[in-house]
């Protein structure tokens, strides 16, 4: 392997590290709504051959089955893989769970009706290569649907935050914020057969207060959990929740001691020409 590619290895070794630390089930419990509305903007009808890309628990993979899709649930981090089949047994559906990279799908080109992803693409460094990914895959007159957080919303702000305590990315990475911006979503696909367009969402997070959630974020939430760990040892950690828990305050939309904030997302739907 050339370095470059080592490098990139060594890189997704660490976010699959990242991601199946913690409890990322207790966290995307938080944000099914997402994934609901990935597949309802999609269109997914049944019969119909669906991939899920950076499928996590099975958000997305979960409703599009109850639409009567085959699924096919693919993520970087396998360890998650034995919630979502149990999520989808309790939902009566059945599923393929599959260990994939987004940046490098196992399929041949055209092979599905629809691909989705909600809230996992944008975690992927290299945002070109995926973007390619995602339209080789999908079949002429199909569709991909993303959900991504929105750059300007509560989980971007946050991101804004996390960044400055943590070491810089590789050159090659893009901001997974990135995905949450339209304009750079539309430069992404810019060179394929496909018509974009994107609407912004909203999901709202809810706990007993705004400390309480930045605590269960740093308790299950995987990229917080690690951050945590790292700062807690150079005594940086206080400083990173005081400012987390200052932005949450900022956000809260509960008028009281409780924790009620919106969080933009963006989806974004490209349909594939014929």
């Amino acid at each position: 392997m050339s370095l470059s590619t080592v490098d990139i290895q060594a890189l997704k070794d660490t976010h699959r590290r990242t991601w199946a630390s913690g409890d990322y089930a207790r966290i995307a419990e938080l944000v099914t709504d997402v994934g609901e509305r990935v597949v309802e903007r999609a269109g997914v009808r049944r019969g119909s051959e669906v991939l899920d890309v950076a499928a996590g628990t099975g958000n997305a993979s979960i409703p599009a089955a109850r639409a009567g899709a085959r699924v096919t649930a693919t993520d970087l981090t396998p360890e998650l893989f034995t919630t979502g089949r149990r999520r989808a047994s309790e939902a009566g559906v059945e599923i393929e769970w599959l260990a994939a990279d987004a940046e490098d799908l196992p399929f041949d080109a055209e092979r599905f009706d629809y691909v989705v992803s909600s809230l996992g693409v944008q975690f992927a460094p290299r945002h070109e290569v995926v973007a390619g990914e995602l339209v080789r895959v999908c079949r002429s007159g199909g569709t991909i649907a993303l959900g991504n957080w929105a750059a300007d919303g509560y989980i971007g702000r946050f991101w804004t935050i996390i960044g400055p305590y943590l070491p810089p990315p590789p050159d090659y990475a893009s901001p997974p914020a990135n995905w949450g911006r339209a304009e750079h979503v539309e430069r992404l696909f810019a060179e394929y057969p496909v018509e974009v367009t994107s609407e912004r969402c909203v999901l709202e997070f809810d706990a007993a207060s705004p400390a309480a959630f930045i605590d269960t974020l740093a308790d299950y939430y995987g990229p917080l959990l690690q951050a945590r760990n790292k700062l807690t040892a150079s005594g940086r950690w206080d400083a990173l929740r005081d400012e987390l828990i200052a932005l949450s305050n900022d956000m809260n939309a509960a008028g009281d001691d409780h924790f009620r904030a919106p969080s933009e997302y963006l989806v974004t739907l490209a349909r594939k020409r014929k």
